[in-house]
C-alpha cells in the first residue's frame, strides 16, 4: 500500500511540475552553477524575472512537500518514530532539503543578476 501511495504522489508531483513550468525551461536544482551563471549573463531583465519566478515556484512547491512529510512524521507515535516508514520519510525529507538548497542557490544567481540590471524583483522574495 505504501508503494502505491508513493507512486501516486510522484505522479501528482510530475503533473504539478508540468502544469507549473510547462514545456519551457524548468527549475533544475542540479544544473551546473557555471552554466546557470553563463545563462544569466546573457538574459534580459524579463527573462531573468521569468526564470527566477520559476525557481521561486519550485522552491515553494518543495517547501509544501516538506511540510506534509514533517506533519506525517510528527503525527507518528513514539513507537513508530524509528520504524522503516519513518526512516523512509526522513530520507525523503533529506532529499527535498537538498533539492531546496540547490534551487535556492540557482534562484539567487538569477535574482541577483536581475537586481544588477535594475529589473523588477517584486514578488520574488523567498
Amino acid at each position: 500500500m505504501e508503494g502505491l501511495k508513493k507512486i501516486a504522489l510522484l505522479g501528482f508531483a510530475a503533473i504539478l511540475s508540468i502544469t507549473l513550468f510547462g514545456c519551457g525551461k524548468k527549475a533544475d536544482p542540479n544544473k551546473p552553477i557555471t552554466e546557470v551563471q553563463a545563462e544569466a549573463d546573457k538574459m534580459d531583465a524579463a527573462k531573468l524575472r521569468q526564470t527566477a519566478m520559476a525557481y521561486k515556484d519550485a522552491i515553494t512547491s518543495k517547501k509544501k512537500e516538506l511540510d506534509k512529510l514533517a506533519e506525517k512524521i510528527s503525527s507518528m507515535g513514539l513507537d513508530k518514530a524509528f520504524s522503516d516508514s519513518a526512516k523512509s520519510l526522513q530520507d525523503d525529507i533529506a532529499k527535498i532539503n537538498k533539492s531546496i538548497s540547490g534551487l535556492t542557490e540557482r534562484f539567487n544567481i538569477y535574482y541577483n543578476k536581475l537586481k544588477e540590471k535594475s529589473g523588477d524583483t517584486s514578488g520574488l522574495n523567498l
